[in-house]
């Protein structure tokens, strides 16, 4: 970049406090003759040179955006010969009132050689008028815009400023002195540079990647990201103490928890788990984060609606990356929400197999999703860097405000909870045990199950360099059911129930083992995929085993099932089908049983989710036990396919064919279709396709004009009002524009 400066200088006295700004032509008998008749002509940043070694040319060349920790040079041109003889000292501030003792100025002297890890402006090399010269910024430096100036003085008397211009400082996970370094090329790329990747939603058994478009190195979005710092209220409350913490990563993180969600204050997503979305967008129809983040800071800071989890954690991901943190998205199948931290979630049906509301707040989400961030700890003991979990779903609130971690992964693998921050709650979310009861007569009467494993499964994230999913719940807990994993779940129990220990029935539940042999063993089975639009066809598989108190013989069995919509928070709707079974079985018999649920059934009465939960209890006429079966169902939307047939180039026309069939057994009214993809639209493409008719396929062609070269990722969303969530995805590589 090549900024022309004119009629910038002033001259300030170096002893007492600030002097008015002014020409330094106006007072030539204050300055030297060799100061007086020296003006900085221009300024080349050398953005495209600086940007590129600092791995921040896909925010673009107009300006200077650099890593701290990692030098950079710049070319200043006069009007006449560089005096080297000159005292030359260059000033670095950022935020509001910036002063050395908070950080947030930085004064260094031109010098032979760089000074540490410490502000320094050395290498420099005259050329005629032009002074080329390296600046280094500390590793450990407060990140932000930042204002660059140079002031020459000459034998103690007054000296003359000149503003250089303006850059913005990140984090800088290649340098080796940086709280986030990374040591590994291949996860930087993944983890910094990738600007998509998947969000996992679903559930354990049926677990759907969900393409999403990152885009932290959209035009605007790294300004955005300055914003939603400053519109904190940490920041609000004391800007100066807040600048001056934006140096630590753990502090940094913490606050973009807490913006990212507005239940504290005018964060960038307001959430919404009902199911009413007429005031904003549903969650369900978002492809990114880039439109989430304009429409944020266009309407001046107000929260865009609606979000959840996913949401909330991509769009978190987005701005971490930005300001230079390695961040990934995890998704945690069957996630619990223990509000009351003593590690078990109950639930509870009646002898109808109906799910029954409860009043408390805990519960267990189909999926959660959060974020990790890749740092140093230097606030714990040794042994907790690495992989941190930050989650900005508003669940609860950590010292007073609603964020969450970082918590370090180790440490929650260890249960080591009175670690900072919030290990305690998101320990339970991956390792609480499930305690179902029967409920009857005003009162649980029954133990149907009591389950140490069924909670924080499947943690899932995406696979560096690939598409495909890793699992990756062996660093969160030991194996389900190990001497280990149950010696931490004890550990981490004893420290989260404290004074609680002595008269709490959960550690009594603990000491008596799960519940005792039934006599038979029941399971259901989908006989095909399960399609929305499609009746569901089930089967009951029921066994005869030996149980402790009715070993051998014949047994009988009257099982009432119940399907119910199931939200993604956990909770259910009235049930929409229910049925009547009754079963004799032998000692050593198998019997499947047909179950169908017809599409009429829960036509309607689903949420945009399509989850089913089918429930069953079994009552043991012999022993009068009660026996669960459950069965979760995610229903399949239909697919659409998108194909490219050319190579794609920057500039270059490209031609899209996206294909779409229902398959459905009534039309998809309302079909809006939305086209994103950072490097291959700029912003989004929106189509209004109409009706689709039942069995008819609906094919589209258009154009994308490529905007940059590398690995891109075309997005692709039809909602409807009958499905919400029809997506696919595309890898692109788009080659640099032909030089002719």
């Amino acid at each position: 970049m090549l900024a022309t400066l004119q009629n910038y200088a002033f001259s300030q006295k170096k002893a007492g406090p600030r002097q008015t700004r002014s020409s330094s032509w106006q007072e030539p008998n204050l300055l030297s003759p060799l100061l007086a008749a020296l003006e900085l002509i221009s300024v080349d940043l050398q953005s495209r040179r600086n940007n590129k070694e600092h791995h921040t040319r896909e925010m673009g060349l107009k300006r200077l955006v650099v890593r701290r920790g990692q030098a950079f040079t710049i070319t200043l041109t006069f009007n006449r010969s560089f005096p080297l003889q000159a005292d030359t000292t260059f000033v670095a501030e950022t935020g509001p009132e910036p002063t050395e003792l908070l950080g947030t100025r930085a004064t260094f002297s031109l010098t032979q050689a760089q000074q540490g890890n410490a502000w320094s402006a050395f290498d420099f090399t005259p050329n005629r008028n032009s002074l080329q010269v390296s600046l280094f910024t500390p590793a450990n430096a407060v990140i932000g815009p930042y204002t660059l100036r140079i002031q020459l003085s000459q034998g103690g008397g007054h000296r003359v400023t000149y503003l250089v211009g303006t850059f913005c400082l990140l984090f800088n996970p290649w340098s080796t002195e940086d709280d986030v370094y990374m040591p590994s090329e291949i996860l930087l790329r993944e983890y910094i540079l990738m600007d998509y990747g998947f969000v996992y939603k679903g559930h354990e058994r049926f677990i759907t990647a969900w393409p999403w478009n990152y885009g932290q190195f959209e035009d605007d979005i790294l300004d955005i990201c300055f914003e939603i710092l400053n519109k904190s209220l940490y920041f609000l409350k004391n800007p100066s103490k807040d600048y001056s913490q934006r140096n630590d990563v753990v502090y940094v993180c913490r606050v973009v928890s807490a913006m990212i969600n507005s239940n504290d204050d005018n964060g960038v997503l307001q959430g919404n788990w009902g199911e009413d979305y007429s005031r904003g967008v549903s969650p369900l129809e978002w492809n990114g984060s880039v439109a989430i983040l304009r429409q944020w800071s266009a309407r001046g800071g107000q929260p865009v609606r609606y979000g959840q989890c996913w949401v909330f954690a991509a769009v978190m991901c987005t701005v971490m990356r930005c300001l230079g943190v390695p961040t990934r998205v995890v998704s945690n199948f069957r996630s619990a929400h223990n509000m009351d931290k003593n590690l078990t979630i109950d639930t509870y049906y009646d002898q109808n197999a109906e799910m029954l509301p409860t009043e408390r707040r805990d519960k267990i989400w189909n999926f959660h999703v959060w974020n990790e961030c890749w740092m140093i700890r230097r606030d714990l003991p040794p042994g907790y860097n690495g992989w941190q979990v930050l989650d900005p779903t508003p669940q609860q609130t950590s010292s007073g405000m609603f964020c969450c971690g970082p918590a370090s992964v180790k440490a929650i693998r260890d249960g080591e909870v009175h670690l900072a921050y919030d290990t305690p709650f998101v320990f339970a979310e991956v390792n609480a045990d499930e305690v179902i009861w029967l409920f009857g007569d005003g009162q649980a009467q029954e133990i149907l199950a009591h389950n140490t494993s069924s909670i924080g499964k499947e943690i899932s994230t995406k696979l560096v360099g690939s598409d495909q999913r890793q699992n990756i719940t062996s660093t969160y807990k030991y194996p389900e059911g190990s001497r280990e994993e149950r010696s931490v779940f004890m550990k981490a129990s004893r420290r989260m129930l404290g004074s609680r220990r002595a008269s709490s029935p959960f550690l009594d539940l603990l000491g008596s083992g799960d519940k005792e042999d039934q006599p038979a063993q029941l399971q259901l089975h989908l006989a095909r995929t399960p399609q929305w639009g499609q009746d569901l066809l089930l089967t009951l598989h029921a066994r005869r085993v030996p149980g402790r108190t009715h070993p051998r013989g014949p047994i009988s069995l009257v099982l009432h099932f119940c399907a119910q919509a199931l939200l993604h928070g956990g909770h259910t709707r009235e049930p929409l089908w229910r049925q009547l079974v009754h079963l004799n079985l032998d000692f050593g018999q198998d019997i499947q049983w047909p179950l169908l649920l017809p599409y009429n059934n829960y036509r309607n009465r689903l949420t945009d989710e399509k989850l089913i939960r089918v429930s069953g209890i079994a009552k043991v006429k012999e022993t009068g036990r009660f026996m669960l079966v459950l069965k979760d169902i995610s229903l399949e939307s239909p697919h659409l396919s998108i194909e490219v047939s050319e190579r794609a180039e920057v500039g270059k026309a490209l031609r899209v064919h996206i294909t779409l069939t229902n398959t459905q057994t009534e039309s998809l009214s309302n079909c809006m279709m939305v086209l994103e993809g950072s490097g291959l639209i700029d912003g989004q493409i929106s189509k209004d396709l109409g009706t689709l008719v039942a069995g008819h396929t609906i094919r589209i062609q258009l154009n994308l004009y490529p905007i940059k070269a590398g690995p891109r990722q075309l997005q692709v969303l039809i909602s409807s009002s009958e499905v919400k969530e029809i997506k696919g995805y595309k890898d692109i590589y788009v080659a640099a524009a032909s030089s002719f």
